[in-house]
């Protein structure tokens, strides 16, 4: 199951962001921090055993592990995130997250500058 909300979060005011979102038993948790036309930042929690889907997506997005550990496969190579640890999955590849024990990431989207 996928839960997905936008969370206002103050702005110029400290937070922990792995404290903005929680694990749902059986679930991958959505929490978009920052959702402007040209990027978003979300925080993503995913239950043991849960993935989801491959996709490919026009843009380049960069992943950040911020508990737990991830694998994030790239074009059928897999790359495995512990806290800390993090990747640019490239535009226009196919990419695939799997929990093999639960994890949370930041996620960052940038949409712009690829007209140059």
């Amino acid at each position: 199951m996928n839960n997905t909300e936008i969370v206002e979060v103050d702005k110029a005011k400290v937070f922990i962001i792995v404290e903005i979102i929680e694990y749902v038993p059986n679930s991958v948790v959505i929490k978009t921090i920052i959702k402007k036309t040209t990027g978003n930042v979300s925080v993503v929690s995913f239950d043991t055993g849960e993935a989801l889907s491959s996709k490919i997506s026009p843009f380049d997005t960069f992943i950040q592990v911020i508990d737990g550990k991830a694998e994030v496969n790239i074009d059928n190579a897999s790359n495995i995130l512990k806290v800390g640890k993090s990747i640019i999955i490239p535009a226009n590849t196919t990419h695939v997250f799997k929990a093999n024990e639960r994890f949370k990431m930041i996620s960052t989207i940038i949409k712009s500058g690829y007209e140059d």
